[in-house]
């Protein structure tokens, strides 16, 4: 399938032509239901027109570039792109003034909407075009079962689970007690050693005393 900047050049004469008096009528359809399009699903179109001059069919993917399919002259001969007689994706044929188009294989690339044109009388004409697209795909939210609960098991209504704040609050609280009262009881563990200095100090000095006394 070609890409070239002269099919917009074609399409908007076409365009232009579409808004004047119109003396071609062209017809796009689908003879199945493509509607709901899969992926590897054959895609069949019908280009209907009232002049046997030909017709070409073109492909506006999804971004709107335009790409060029096939030529079907009005001697039943194909063209496809690049000059070519065959294409791997693409079947095309003729039937009196019917020229069909044939996506073998239809994939996510092949989606977008689908023209016939045709050259008469030195004036281009285009046909509506035929949307063609797979289903948009939804993804369903997982369903989360209910809990039930377990056979020859009871629950005690007073068991709590862990609370971590709770047992962090514990933990700061010992640490707080710790802090405190260690110096706390260091200090007065040295006072006691102090005054037990003192009295045996003052012992001794009273003893001295009544030695010198007699």
């Amino acid at each position: 399938m070609d890409t070239s900047p002269a099919l917009l050049l074609l399409l908007a004469l076409g365009f232009c032509e579409y808004g004047h008096r119109v003396s071609l009528e062209i017809k796009v359809r689908s003879p199945k239901d493509i509607t709901q399009l899969q992926v590897g699903q054959k895609l069949e179109l019908e280009c209907q027109t009232e002049k046997d001059i030909g017709a070409s069919w073109i492909h506006q993917d999804k971004s709107g570039t335009l790409h060029f399919i096939v030529f079907i002259s009005s001697m039943f001969r194909a063209t496809f792109g690049g000059n070519q007689r065959t294409s791997l994706r693409f079947e095309a044929s003729k039937y009196n003034t019917i020229y069909r188009l044939v996506v073998k294989s239809f994939t996510p690339q092949d989606e977008g909407n689908y023209f016939c044109m045709m050259n008469w009388n030195q004036r281009l004409y285009f046909s509506p075009g035929q949307p063609a697209f797979l289903p948009v795909t939804t993804t369903v939210a997982p369903t989360t079962c209910a809990s039930t609960p377990k056979r020859g098991i009871t629950e005690d209504p007073n068991l709590k689970t862990p609370d971590p704040e709770g047992r962090m609050q514990e933990d700061l609280d010992f640490f707080c007690h710790v802090v405190i009262w260690v110096p706390l009881a260091g200090a007065c563990l040295l006072l006691l050693i102090a005054l037990v200095i003192t009295v045996v100090l003052c012992q001794k000095t009273r003893r001295r005393r009544c030695r010198c006394k007699r």
